[in-house]
């Protein structure tokens, strides 16, 4: 749909904010002659969203804001040390995506973004309590919620039938038996346990709490050190060696996704990207038997374990660093960008891949087209966020950053005991904590 002044004024109630009268007008707002918003982000995984953002939402934002908007996308993982040097700095990108709880990082160097946030959140049925927990400090929103890429398993249906997996595994031992059996035919599960900001800390911190495992409690004590915790270290390190592509405790969030198409893994925790990519290139990707790989790809959830069944999922948000010349320039933009005709756009072309933050959503048509994208409707209501049972605030993004939880488990898969690497995880994270917690 093209935005014009019919179009904005029949979308009415998704507009927030002043926007509704900027864009009913026509004219602009009133910006310094030659304002440029620079908005950095990252390579989106669904390649065709940052191709609609350049070619055609950018250049309607310019016109209908009057600025200049400088998109710029990199790596997922070059985000939050982007944006540390550039608060240290006191220069640099007006609007940075940041994801998980790495706001609560910088929130004394950040904008209120509580108007805008609570004003999407009122015409959009509410944000799910997930955003809640990463992108407000307790006090204000320090960064604007923009989507939910959910952790789902994608997995080769074809491949788990012929060792007798009709349907996929619903518990850890289950998902061991199998993946065993997969790999002594050559198809591995895939999994990263390095230094990436999604699949590594959506796979560990799951599995930990699956376990009855926690960092800290209600009060903020840290309590990794347990049996569940120990329980489940012990039950990885087996996992890991008889079922899993030992190579992955290297991969960033990319390596996992070429694996699987290469058709050299089995099953991977992984966003909807891959499925998404065999369905754009149905015939790059086809199957040892002839068939186009899409038909054979399904999806889901994390098993469950003795402490039950849990998810985590890759939250992105948008935030304004207080050093900014263009800090209202920059909230008309991410105004406009939240706008329904305007954000509707970016959804579709991510086909399920990304969830918005509000419920409203979920009633989208988009949802009903293709059952195997089906599971990643919901994923914002049954997610919890790192620092899990305490708040996921600063402390909990510091341990996120410096990869306790995923290391814990990387370190006992090369090797150390499992009570070590618990042990070692429990001191690190009372650096943080305090060493009274």
């Amino acid at each position: 749909m093209a935005l014009s002044r019919r179009n904005v004024l029949k979308s009415g109630t998704a507009l927030v904010g002043g926007m509704a009268g900027i864009l009913a007008t026509g004219r602009a707002p009133a910006f310094a002659q030659g304002t440029t918003v620079h908005w950095i982000r990252w390579n989106d995984f669904v390649p065709a969203s940052d191709q609609l953002l350049r070619k055609e939402l950018i250049p309607e934002g310019e016109k209908a804001l009057g600025i200049k908007i400088n998109l710029e996308t990199v790596n997922g993982n070059d985000l939050q040390p982007r944006i540390t040097s550039a608060i240290q700095s006191g220069a640099g990108p007006d609007i940075f995506m940041l994801f998980n709880n790495h706001p609560q990082l910088y929130a004394a160097s950040l904008v209120d973004m509580s108007d805008l946030a609570e004003a999407q959140s009122k015409a959009e049925g509410g944000y799910y309590p997930y955003c809640n927990s990463q992108s407000n400090d307790g006090k204000k929103w320090i960064a604007m919620p923009w989507t939910i890429v959910g952790g789902m398993i994608a997995y080769r249906k074809s491949w788990f039938e012929e060792v007798g997996a009709k349907e996929f595994p619903d518990t850890w031992e289950k998902y061991h038996e199998v993946g065993k059996k997969l790999k002594a035919k050559g198809r591995p599960i895939g999994q990263t346990l390095g230094h990436t900001f999604g699949d590594a800390p959506t796979f560990s911190y799951p599995y930990m709490w699956s376990w009855g495992g926690k960092e800290i409690d209600e009060s903020g004590k840290v309590v990794i050190n347990n049996k569940g915790t120990v329980d489940s270290v012990k039950f990885m390190t087996a996992f890991w060696k008889d079922a899993h592509d030992e190579g992955g405790l290297a991969w960033d969030d990319t390596n996992n996704n070429r694996a699987f198409l290469s058709q050299t893994i089995s099953a991977t925790l992984n966003g909807a990207s891959i499925y998404i990519e065999s369905l754009r290139n149905p015939d790059k990707y086809i199957t040892e038997k002839g068939a186009k790989l899409n038909t054979d790809i399904l999806h889901a959830a994390l098993p469950k374990g003795p402490a039950g069944q849990f998810s985590m999922h890759t939250y992105f948000a948008h935030a304004i660093p207080s050093y900014s010349k263009n800090q209202k320039a920059a909230k008309d933009m991410l105004k406009w960008v939240h706008s329904k005709p305007v954000y509707e756009k970016w959804f579709v072309s991510q086909k399920g891949f990304a969830s918005p933050p509000t419920t409203d959503w979920e009633k989208h048509k988009l949802w009903g087209e293709d059952p195997v994208m089906t599971p990643y409707k919901v994923v914002g209501r049954l997610a919890r966020a790192p620092g899990y049972a305490g708040r996921s605030d600063a402390k909990a993004a510091e341990a996120l950053s410096k990869y306790i939880i995923t290391d814990m488990y990387a370190k006992a898969v090369q090797g150390m005991p499992a009570e070590d690497a618990v042990k070692w995880a429990e001191a690190e994270l009372k650096k943080i904590y305090g060493s009274g917690a």
